[in-house]
């Protein structure tokens, strides 16, 4: 497969795991608010409002994964799939001696046919090692040494 498609189909694969995980969330915060709404008092009030506080921090807690997703979805539209680049950056594809890496978003392991792919954000200790590398440059992560063979 040619690098434009690896690419364009790692950044697909990277906004449809955006997009799940937006959602999932959603969709918990739709089931608290159904849950908030429907909730009636009963004659053991002390319970009630115990259930009600309960549901807000969940729906709070929900809220804060939202917005990381947001902000997660943000870093992504900053990601052109047809540009490369020869020194790694946000949206670079790097082949290295140890593992295949997308500069990105965090979304863990993706397979393209039989290649393996792992989409770190750039400030993930080794997406940190990676920024600003080039092909033939060598990093030591977790005392093992491993080259950079290919970037686009």
């Amino acid at each position: 497969m040619e690098n434009e498609k690896i690419k364009a189909t790692l950044y697909r694969l990277c906004d449809d795991f955006v997009n799940r995980r937006f959602q999932t969330i959603q969709s918990t915060i739709n089931e608290i608010q159904l849950s908030l709404t429907s909730e009636t008092k009963s004659s053991a009030g002390d319970k009630h409002e115990t259930g009600r506080a309960m549901l807000q921090l969940e729906r709070e807690k929900a809220g804060q994964q939202l917005a990381e997703v947001e902000k997660t979805k943000e870093i992504l539209s900053k990601v052109n799939p047809s540009k490369t680049s020869k020194i790694i950056g946000l949206g670079s594809v790097v082949y290295t001696s140890k593992a295949n890496y997308f500069i990105a978003i965090s979304a863990g392991e993706l397979q393209i046919n039989t290649q393996k792919f792992y989409a770190i954000s750039p400030n993930t200790p080794i997406g940190l090692l990676l920024m600003g590398k080039t092909v033939g440059d060598t990093i030591i992560f977790r005392n093992e040494g491993f080259e950079i063979e290919l970037v686009f």
